[in-house]
């Protein structure tokens, strides 16, 4: 058995809404990107990116394991394959992780982001969250 950390239990219904709050997430995430101007840095963006790619975890390991992740958000990604197993592609993994990784600099730290970056996290979430959403459709 893996350890995952600590976890809470979660039914069906936070499983809908997590879903609909991960959508709308990616939705601010897509209109910050297309809305920003050449000299805007990025944190903003990626902070919504950041909490979108946790809400979409959220919303996997709930609705396949019952559970989500509590603290550390890096411990989502094991426990995200605790509840799908194979099913996690390494590119996928590799995409949540990357998301993650940055989340203490963006929302915490003091270096200013830039648009680029922001918008390579974006498109590390729009296959994390399509393939995502794919998982949730079953």
């Amino acid at each position: 058995m893996v350890r995952t950390g600590p976890s809470k239990k979660k039914d069906a219904a936070y499983v809908s809404a997590r879903v609909k709050i991960a959508r709308g997430f990616l939705k601010e995430a897509r209109n910050s990107a297309a809305l920003a101007d050449p000299g805007d840095f990025g944190n903003a963006t990626m902070s919504t990116i950041i909490h979108c790619a946790i809400a979409y975890a959220d919303s996997l390991t709930a609705k396949f394991k019952g559970e989500i992740n509590q603290g550390d958000h890096q411990s989502v990604i094991k426990l995200l394959r605790a509840s799908l197993g194979r099913e996690l592609p390494d590119k996928q993994e590799a995409n949540l992780r990357g998301l993650l990784e940055q989340k203490d600099e963006v929302q915490y730290g003091a270096r200013l982001m830039s648009r680029a970056e922001a918008d390579r996290s974006l498109e590390r979430l729009e296959q994390f969250a399509a393939w995502a959403e794919e998982l949730l459709l079953r």
